[in-house]
């Protein structure tokens, strides 16, 4: 059964007189453990479709099921309940408190999830890294690692699904490629999924899959997995029949 399934989901809003399909009969299904890069131009639908998932917003049409169960939708209070529950969250801004160190900024997170642990948030530190730096205010610590104690505040709560809004969309291009590898690395390790949004091609080398869309709607679905196994076979076929050749 998949974690995240869509089906014809719709959202539309009403703006000056015009209606905007932001998105526009998206069909999808996301399986437990994977990492999808969400590709697409600025007003493509990427953030709407995130929110929906995240139960930020609810569709105008189509249902939307997490773990086998609806979503709420249209519900303030149960829709904030099942993001407290399932969902965290890495933004482009880190989003850290100044006055907290690394290790309080994920407590506090823990508090408001009702799983407040200093161990736990010790070891969320240390999976992305940081193991050593818990005492260091934000302004103490490089881009990169602010963002990795974002990445480890959000892995703290232990959530099933990790949703990034261009997570990398303020650093360097070499300070990204160490922020996507720890936080794919920690995602494998701890068996979370996560969706990611970002307009770097580059960083879809870390995805399982890459999902595009456009004007509302999904365009291309592709498994890297899948392609780089194919890429595997047909190396092997080759072979296989080279030295079938060879024997005749």
């Amino acid at each position: 059964m998949a974690l995240i399934e869509l089906k014809d989901v719709r959202r539309t809003y009403s703006t000056g007189g015009e209606v905007v399909h932001a998105l526009d009969g998206v069909s999808l299904e996301i399986e437990a453990g994977e990492l999808v890069m969400l590709l697409g131009p600025s007003g493509s639908g990427k953030t709407t479709l995130l929110n929906v998932i995240s139960a930020l917003d609810s569709p105008t049409a189509g249902t939307y099921a997490f773990d086998g169960t609806a979503v709420p939708s249209g519900r303030v209070e149960a829709m904030t309940t099942f993001r407290r529950e399932n969902v965290g969250y890495v933004f482009q801004f880190f989003n850290l408190l100044g006055d907290l160190t690394a290790v309080e900024n994920v407590m506090l997170v823990q508090e408001i999830a009702g799983k407040r642990d200093r161990d736990a948030a010790l070891a969320a530190l240390a999976s992305v890294g940081l193991e050593g730096l818990d005492n260091r205010f934000p302004s103490e610590l490089s881009g990169g690692q602010q963002q990795r104690v974002a990445i480890a505040r959000s892995l703290a709560k232990n959530p099933k699904l990790l949703l990034g809004d261009e997570p990398t969309g303020n650093l360097d291009s070499k300070t990204s490629a160490q922020v996507m590898t720890v936080l794919a690395e920690a995602c494998r390790t701890l068996g979370v999924t996560a969706i990611i949004v970002t307009h770097d091609p580059a960083l879809t080398k870390y995805a399982t899959r890459v999902i595009r869309i456009d004007s509302g709607r999904l365009v291309s679905d592709e498994s890297v997995v899948n392609k780089a196994a194919s890429a595997v076979g047909s190396v092997i076929e080759k072979v296989g029949q080279m030295i079938s050749g060879s024997d005749e």
